[in-house]
């Protein structure tokens, strides 16, 4: 009796779905076609920023929903060159108060006898929380030389306390302000002068004297480079063991 052996069906065939890349999702979102926003961008406010950083600044808009074409979100500066992504104090407002928990916010100010503003704490209520969060900022940690701190200090104040309260409250990350990318880029500048100004020069130091203790006559501490000390026959080259010569004036370039 002879048996028929059934077909094994053919596996089922899953189509890909392409998935549009973040800058098309950026201009769909604002209604522009791809192309043209990406030449407005390299234009205008991702201006030199090379492909990677573009892709970073677009992802990070779309993250939060922000729109580069209103200074929402904008390149900056980075610490060892390129850009980083800096989001001004509309892209902060936009997203907190895009939040589904919020429930208010309020400010608490504190002035001294000159009536600028010592401190600024910002309030936060919350749906479904029993307690609001509370952060407050210091004048004297926040205050920056810049035009906007000199002429609207409060405002500034306010400001502040909103972005780090905001960050408490939601968990808002990879973003930052203004202030706080300058100081990060001023940071590192800073670093590398210091450093720079700390590296002893031993070439243009004069050797200082050291007097034999035995009231002999004054021998230099390093002797020039093609000076030296009396060899003791034993104790092999230097040279050839690796070691630097006597008398070498080592630079920081040779380390």
């Amino acid at each position: 009796m002879s048996t028929k052996t059934e077909p094994k069906p053919e596996p089922t065939k899953q189509l890909a779905v392409a998935r549009p890349s973040a800058l098309t999702l950026m201009a769909s979102r604002l209604n522009v076609e791809p192309e043209k926003m990406l030449k407005t961008l390299k234009d205008t406010v991702f201006k030199n920023a090379s492909d990677s950083e573009l892709l970073a600044l677009v992802v990070i808009s779309n993250e939060y929903g922000l729109n580069p074409l209103l200074k929402e979100i904008y390149a900056f500066p980075a610490k060892g060159g390129g850009i980083q992504p800096v989001v001004s104090i509309d892209g902060w407002i936009k997203i907190t108060n895009r939040q589904p928990q919020l429930d208010g916010i309020e400010f608490e100010m504190e002035f001294g006898a000159d009536k600028l503003p010592t401190e600024c704490t910002c309030v936060i209520h919350l749906k479904k929380r029993k307690h609001a969060v509370r952060v407050t900022e210091y004048y004297a940690e926040c205050f920056r030389s810049t035009e906007p701190w000199e002429k609207m200090p409060r405002r500034m104040m306010r400001h502040k306390s909103l972005i780090q309260c905001a960050r408490v409250a939601f968990g808002f990350s990879g973003i930052q302000d203004e202030d706080e990318a300058r100081d990060s880029l001023m940071k590192n500048a800073n670093a590398h002068e210091v450093r720079r100004a700390a590296l002893p020069n031993f070439s243009a130091e004069p050797a200082p004297e050291v007097t034999q203790p035995d009231g002999g006559e004054k021998t230099e501490a390093c002797p020039g480079k093609n000076a030296g000390p009396a060899r003791d026959p034993g104790a092999g080259d230097a040279s050839a063991q690796g070691a630097p010569a006597p008398g070498d004036n080592l630079g920081w370039e040779d380390v």
